[in-house]
């Protein structure tokens, strides 16, 4: 089958492409400073430990002869590929870092960098919250983005209000009883 695409056609999809990349790259990755600090440490830890350990390897395994068949080589250079990934996103993720003070948390009210502690209605079970930017999220350890379906309904909402969220799982409700800084 053959496709015939029109010059205006190309152009605008270049456009859009070129759009959202640039979107991509300029997103604003709001951290807390204990999260700014985890990812600076294995900024360090990559560039300064872990491409050395893996130059090492590599060098090992060059010296073992045919590298075309060497699994060991392979291996380290996957894995020195993967290092240098996680090093250029760490490094976008920190070249547009926006940090969120402690001391600038408004416990007015549910922002990024407070921890809310909440009562879940439909449950009658409390549970506490740590609100940060995505890219610091992690549910396990009870830290919910602020672009979350939770974290943007608690956003601005104060101590005694109700807040109702939709999930994947169904509807929650939340009340608000407690906000304190980290």
């Amino acid at each position: 089958m053959l496709w015939i695409v029109d010059k205006y056609y190309t152009d605008r999809v270049s456009e859009l492409f070129i759009e959202r990349v640039y979107k991509m790259e300029e997103k604003k990755n709001i951290l807390t400073y204990e999260g700014l600090k985890a990812y600076e440490d294995e900024l360090h830890d990559l560039k300064v430990v872990k491409r050395a350990e893996v130059a090492e390897r590599i060098k090992e395994a060059r010296e073992q002869g045919d590298l075309s068949e060497n699994a060991e080589y392979d291996a380290a250079k996957d894995e020195q590929r993967d290092i240098e990934a996680r090093i250029e996103e760490l490094e976008k993720i920190l070249k547009n870092a926006e940090v969120v003070v402690d001391e600038d948390v408004d416990l007015d009210k549910v922002s990024v960098g407070a921890k809310v502690k909440l009562l879940d209605v439909a449950a009658d079970e409390e549970i506490q919250y740590s609100i940060v930017g995505s890219s610091e999220a992690n549910s396990l350890k009870g830290k919910i983005s602020n672009e979350s379906p939770v974290g943007k309904a608690l956003i601005g909402a104060k101590v005694g209000e109700e807040v109702t969220v939709e999930t994947q799982m169904g509807e929650f409700t939340y009340k608000v009883l407690e906000i304190v800084r980290k």
